[in-house]
């Protein structure tokens, strides 16, 4: 299950592949999150969630998912100039803990072996400091960062921005700072990056844990 003291609800990864499956044949969840702000554990909240589904190093784009989040404060003028998401967005949307919820039984509904992200561990952190205000807990998660994999593949990048990354290695741009966008982003730079992988003789799920170990 993904969150602790929540016995009812069924979330779990597919965390019982053999470590010798070919990357091809393995599910992945990219997603992306959108906050008021950088102070995540105390004001700052969650207001968009998206995600988009990579198998056979292809983007499913049928599989898409997205949701704003009312974050039951003001947006700020800053936020909604970079984000383009605005009070009137998030004022019937779902509330943290419901859209999170939406989320995870979409991971479950593809049967992805793990979470994709780009600074994947800050998207990690807005999700267990939403659920915490909830007294709940996220089970620690099988997790992959691009930076990561870049680092393994091209150790000489020292740059942290997406768009960027994506430029480098000639993968698709999409919207930039809203969920959606940047889940696309991030998803088709993933599949580049598993193509420079393969490229370098690794092939399979235990490789590619071992080149981005890494566990939230």
């Amino acid at each position: 299950m993904f969150f602790k003291r929540f016995p009812q609800i069924p979330f779990e990864l597919n965390n019982h592949v053999p470590l010798n499956t070919p990357i091809e044949e393995l599910h992945f969840t990219v997603f992306d999150t959108e906050t008021t702000g950088f102070d995540i554990a105390t004001t700052d909240r969650l207001i968009e969630i998206a995600s988009v589904q990579v198998q056979d190093l292809k983007v499913l784009e049928d599989g898409k998912f997205q949701t704003y989040v009312n974050p039951n404060r003001q947006i700020s003028r800053e936020i909604t100039e970079l984000t383009h998401i605005s009070d009137t967005d998030v004022k019937d949307a779902p509330l943290a803990l419901d859209a999170i919820k939406s989320f995870f039984n979409n991971v479950n509904e593809h049967h992805s072996v793990c979470l994709v992200g780009h600074y994947v561990s800050f998207d990690m952190l807005v999700l267990k400091n939403e659920l915490k205000r909830s007294k709940l807990g996220l089970k620690k998660q099988q997790t992959i960062d691009t930076l990561d994999l870049i680092g393994f593949i091209a150790p000489s990048y020292d740059m942290r921005d997406l768009h960027k990354y994506a430029r480098a290695f000639n993968s698709r741009i999409y919207e930039r700072h809203t969920a959606l966008g940047d889940s696309l982003t991030t998803a088709y730079l993933f599949i580049e990056l598993l193509h420079h992988f393969k490229d370098r003789g690794l092939h399979t799920w235990g490789d590619l844990l071992r080149a981005t170990e890494n566990r939230l």
